[in-house]
């Protein structure tokens, strides 16, 4: 029997697509009790973590630059599909969903994970050693595309409200876009040493830890796990999220809650590999695991967004406001100061934390 179980919880991201595939069959169209609720909601956070590690074997077969986009778009699926999914019965209320969650990836990447990251490996290794010339292109283009998208359709006046009128949201749609290919390009491609782990003596890394590629079977079992394991995903949001809002709201918590929900539920497998890398002593990786979520949750989910706003009602609310913007234009000063000297102290890591910690208070006590 013990065996028997350790077998099933070696192949739990085979069994969970399928699992959420048929759970949503007999989950769907239905009021759902409470346990049955908790179930589904189990089984969703377990096809989001079956989702990213199916698209990282892919992404792995196919190799780079296109397996880092394999990862970025299967994570991005997954959190417009979400933010969608809550949007459609949402009505105006949901108008901020996109705002909220994109803005909470932000904040939980570039502070969260990066502060958490600093602190442990300056902790377990007395400095955290990085590449500046990679964490801070990086950094920019987050604090660029978070500008463009969230920042200035608060101070836009062609329509009324911190919203973009239709031209505007596909300029910032299209600039989302070529930022975050130029970024991959460059990251993959063209300067690829910049964003490689270094040596305390600042020499870079290169193979380390290297694995051969899956076989093509592998690959394609694993696109078709994957293909299952989304559609499990949108399907199980789309059956708890009217117990997720009514949740929300009977605890008088602030709508901006339902967002930060989302983007922590997309963003832990990303956030565990970071911390596995900082353990490691290689906390570059772990900077780019945390920009580049950051980076794909705007670059790529705005325009996702602002596509799917042709269809659906209502108000799409993409600027922040004041207490917000300040979070943000903090979060980028500090940022900068902590990635240009190379090296970082657990104070850097807990002045992180600490940002992290004053967003997450304000979005519950607005």
């Amino acid at each position: 029997m013990i065996t028997r179980l350790r077998s099933l919880a070696r192949y739990w991201t085979t069994l969970v697509p399928g699992l959420a595939v048929i759970l949503l069959v007999f989950a769907w169209g239905r009021d759902l009790p409470g346990a049955i609720v908790a179930l589904v909601a189990t089984v969703l956070a377990g096809s989001v973590l079956a989702a990213v590690h199916h698209a990282e074997v892919v992404a792995h077969r196919v190799g780079e630059p296109f397996g880092s986009l394999v990862l970025a778009i299967s994570v991005t699926i997954i959190e417009v599909a979400l933010i969608v999914t809550l949007m459609v019965d949402g009505g105006d209320k949901s108008s901020t969903l996109a705002r909220d969650t994109v803005f909470a990836a932000v904040m939980i990447t570039c502070n969260g994970m990066v502060g958490t990251c600093l602190l442990v490996a300056s902790l377990r290794h007395g400095t955290a050693v990085f590449n500046p010339e990679g964490a801070g292109a990086a950094l920019a283009t987050v604090a660029t595309l978070a500008t463009l998208s969230l920042v200035l359709p608060t101070f836009t006046t062609s329509k009324p409200g911190p919203e973009f009128s239709s031209v505007q949201l596909m300029f910032a749609a299209l600039s989302s876009l070529v930022l975050y290919g130029l970024f991959v390009a460059t990251q993959t491609v063209r300067h690829r040493d910049y964003f490689l782990p270094i040596t305390r003596q600042g020499e870079v890394i290169t193979g380390e830890g290297h694995v051969e590629p899956p076989s093509a079977r592998t690959a394609w079992t694993s696109l078709g796990l994957l293909g299952l394991a989304l559609i499990g995903v949108v399907g199980l949001a789309k059956t708890v999220s009217p117990t997720i809002e009514s949740g929300v709201e009977a605890a008088g918590l602030n709508q901006a809650v339902v967002g930060v929900i989302i983007a922590l539920l997309v963003l832990l497998p990303e956030t565990i590999a970071a911390l596995r890398s900082a353990r490691r002593d290689r906390v570059q990786t772990s900077l780019n695991l945390a920009f580049g979520s950051a980076m794909a949750s705007i670059g790529l989910t705005i325009p996702a967004v602002a596509l799917a706003s042709l269809w659906l009602s209502g108000p799409l609310v993409l600027g922040l406001g004041s207490t917000d913007m300040l979070l943000l234009a903090l979060t980028v000063v500090v940022g900068s100061l902590t990635v240009v000297p190379g090296r970082a102290t657990p104070v850097q890591g807990g002045v992180h934390l600490v940002l992290f910690a004053a967003y997450l208070e304000l979005a519950v006590n607005p």
